[in-house]
Order: C-alpha cells, then sequence, then structure tokens
C-alpha cells in the first residue's frame, strides 16, 4: 500500500474511494503531486475501481481539472471504471460550463457512486 500525503484512500468492497485532504486545490505544486498520486493508484496499485468523493473541496482550479481528465484517460486505459461524487454546486458548474459533467460519471453522495459500480 502506497503512502498518500494529498489524499485519503479508503477501500469499501472492491473500490478505492478517495478523499482529498486539501480544501482548496489550487497550488499548482498541490496539483502536481495530486495527479501523482492519483495517478499511481491506477498505474502503480492497478485499482479498477475508482470513486473520487469531493465533499471536503471548496475550491477546485482548471488545473485540477486537467488532472481529472488524464486520469480518466488512463483508468480507462487500464480497463477501469471512474466516479464522482459530492461536488459541491459552486465546483459542479465549472463541469457545466466545461461540459466534463458529460464525460465524467457524476454521481449525488457516496452511497450512490457505489451502488453505480
Amino acid at each position: 500500500m502506497s503512502v498518500h500525503r494529498r489524499l485519503d484512500v479508503s477501500e469499501v468492497g472492491d473500490v478505492a474511494v478517495v478523499h482529498f485532504v486539501d480544501r482548496k486545490i489550487l497550488d499548482e505544486q498541490n496539483i502536481q503531486d495530486l495527479g501523482l498520486e492519483l495517478f499511481q493508484l491506477v498505474e502503480t496499485e492497478n485499482r479498477k475501481k475508482i470513486l473520487l468523493n469531493f465533499n471536503t473541496v471548496d475550491f477546485l482550479s482548471s488545473a485540477a481539472l486537467g488532472k481529472l481528465i488524464t486520469l480518466d484517460k488512463k483508468v480507462k486505459a487500464h480497463g477501469g471504471t471512474l466516479k464522482l461524487c459530492n461536488i459541491r454546486p459552486e465546483i459542479y458548474e465549472v463541469f457545466a460550463i466545461t461540459k466534463l459533467n458529460k464525460m465524467f460519471d457524476i454521481r449525488e453522495d457516496e452511497a450512490e457512486a457505489l451502488e453505480a459500480f
């Protein structure tokens, strides 16, 4: 099991449930670290089902959205599934404006997302 600094990863069945340590994902270095840790879940830990729970996140930069897009591609390339949940309305609006809400499987809460795997 890898050590994560920016993520809190737990297991629910065969799903890796990821909570973010930072409330504001804005700083470039933090986003780089976050991306590496997220990619590690797929590339090193070979996780096939990943749920990103945004319940602790208040702000998210566009650079962080780029990491999520890359993560989605990596998960799909490894034959896995990525879901997102608990996105604040302000952040969801950014997903909607950029049409990323069509790309990602976004669920209301963790229970609904886990059920959808």
